[in-house]
């Protein structure tokens, strides 16, 4: 058993509650699970577990080879798009074609960044050393530190759900909320605007992964440290363990060498070469991994657990698998799809995944998370309906709730 499964036999110090009972944002009731860790692995058959290494860079070859055939295809037919007398639609047209042209790098750019993420988790192969550098090389490229992500994302596996332990997405608790707000209850807090909120999405989306590894915004707070001295670049962060010191010193010269290629590739091929090829679709994967990454663990029905209620195998089912179509399960490697099953054993490689969310569906019954509606929908449903969480039961489960008058009506 790994080490982020063998937590799961931990309790808090407190036996947790059973036949747990609460209303989530929609008014609809949410029950608590109560199987444990135990009856989810006992269900996974055995060879899902098994993992191949030339399988895993076979994707690799594939996804760099797609981003060469069309970045090549590009760069060969879009400069003799012309359409005569009309200089200006020619122009547009160009320029469509070049945002389709990042587009397209841009989403087999993040199935890369999937892959490494396979090798921080050991589900690329059974070589943990080549696992890391594999990784290292990719999400260098992608500028994500590989073993600052590895080791903060480790945490946040250990501890999902957990609302002092996770390690992102954490959600302000109604007590921050107003604080934020400077009001002293929901009641005075106005609705937020449509365009308000369309523009925190903005943002989010954007600058959202850059900020949480410089800041470590939406992390745990730390207190009596500034916001850089939180970053997943900085060695002597408290989001990492002293011995880990080094291995934030090679992340960082990873994007670092990254930087270095990005400088030699502007110098020799022009700006506009390294724009289109690598700044605009290195923005989409930035993206995608908040687009993603929030969806899967943010939604109306998403549980938050105080400390005394909280187990591994509940955090784990605080998460939910949604459909990306043919792009989530071919080029996102099924991140999206099977992402529960992802957080109760993560060193299962997604080409295993499928089989085995089934198996665990079983255990779960209910509790087993599933959305299919549009993805753009879902995301702007969930930043208008999940602003806070609270604990309405007092039975330490907290569910999200806003002032924007969707689902049901918040406490003051």
């Amino acid at each position: 058993m790994s080490a982020v499964e063998s937590v799961v036999t931990q309790r808090s110090k407190k036996e947790p509650s059973s036949n747990l009972v609460t209303i989530d944002t929609n008014g609809n009731e949410f029950k608590v699970p109560d199987y444990t860790i135990k009856d989810i692995l006992s269900a996974i058959p055995k060879h899902c577990y098994n993992r191949y290494l030339f399988k895993s860079l076979g994707y690799v070859v594939r996804d760099i080879s797609m981003m060469v055939l069309i970045s090549y295809t590009g760069h060969k037919l879009i400069p003799q798009v012309n359409i005569e007398d009309h200089a200006s639609v020619s122009y547009c047209l160009r320029g469509a074609l070049w945002f389709l042209h990042s587009y397209l790098i841009g989403l087999f750019g993040f199935g890369l960044w999937i892959l490494a993420h396979e090798c921080g988790h050991g589900a690329f192969s059974d070589y943990q050393n080549l696992n890391d550098f594999i990784g290292w090389v990719l999400h260098s490229y992608l500028v994500v530190p590989y073993f600052s992500w590895k080791f903060s994302h480790s945490k946040h596996h250990k501890a999902t759900g957990h609302l002092r332990k996770d390690m992102v997405f954490i959600p302000y608790t109604k007590e921050e909320f107003l604080e934020k707000n400077g009001a002293s209850k929901i009641s005075e807090i106005m609705e937020e605007s449509p365009i308000y909120s369309f523009a925190v999405l903005v943002f989010q989306q954007l600058g959202g992964l850059q900020l949480y590894l410089a800041t470590n915004a939406t992390g745990q707070t730390y207190e009596g440290y500034s916001k850089i001295a939180k970053s997943h670049y900085a060695p002597k962060s408290p989001v990492f363990d002293k011995h880990q010191f080094w291995y934030i010193i090679y992340s960082d010269i990873g994007i670092l060498l990254t930087f270095t290629m990005v400088y030699q590739w502007y110098k020799n091929f022009g700006f506009f070469n390294m724009s289109v090829d690598w700044l605009m679709p290195w923005l989409w994967v930035n993206h995608w991994l908040v687009f993603v990454t929030f969806l899967q663990h943010t939604d109306p029905s998403m549980p938050h657990y105080k400390d005394n209620e909280w187990t591994f195998a509940r955090g784990a089912a605080a998460t939910i698998d949604r459909n990306f179509g043919f792009v989530g399960q071919h080029i996102f490697h099924d991140i999206i799809e099977t992402h529960v099953l992802h957080h109760y054993v993560s060193r299962i490689p997604f080409y295993n995944a499928r089989e085995a969310t089934d198996a665990i569906k079983n255990v779960m019954g209910d509790h087993y998370r599933y959305e299919g509606e549009n993805m753009w929908k879902s995301l702007w449903k969930v930043i208008r309906s999940c602003q806070y969480v609270d604990d309405d039961q007092n039975n330490g489960v907290m569910m999200f709730r806003n002032v924007n008058g969707i689902g049901i009506k918040p406490k003051d």
